[in-house]
């Protein structure tokens, strides 16, 4: 009989969260970082880090960025560095308040729907 490795610790640090899930909520968590005042990219990062995201690479935030920033979500401002180069600075435009606070709130329906559905047993047999 072939032995299976066990599922993964779903509260074990470090284990990085699934794609796909990641691309459901990440421009909404980066929006709720830009919230709290203009930031550069490297920074959301980090904050995104902090918060048990896990470890969100340029190649996957800048574009990103840009994309809210197409869309009018967000400002982009060029700024010197204090001894070092240059940083783009995002910052939310009143379209992205709206954008965040609207499907923040749809997001937490989902997710709470989401919940419901996947753990309560009983409500499904």
């Amino acid at each position: 009989m072939p032995r299976h490795a066990p599922p993964p610790d779903p509260e074990a640090p470090g284990d990085p969260w699934p794609g796909e899930w990641l691309r459901g909520v990440l421009s909404l968590c980066a929006l709720r970082v830009l919230a709290d005042g203009p930031t550069y990219g490297y920074d959301i990062a980090q904050r995104l880090a902090a918060a048990g995201l896990g470890d969100i690479k340029g190649g996957t935030l800048y574009p990103l960025l840009g994309r809210l920033h197409a869309a009018g979500l967000l400002d982009e401002e060029w700024r010197q560095g204090d001894g070092g180069p240059g940083r783009k600075y995002y910052a939310l435009t009143a379209a992205g308040r709206t954008h965040l606070h609207h499907e923040g709130a749809r997001w937490a329906r989902f997710a709470h729907l989401t919940e419901t559905f996947v753990t309560d047993q009983e409500a499904h047999r």
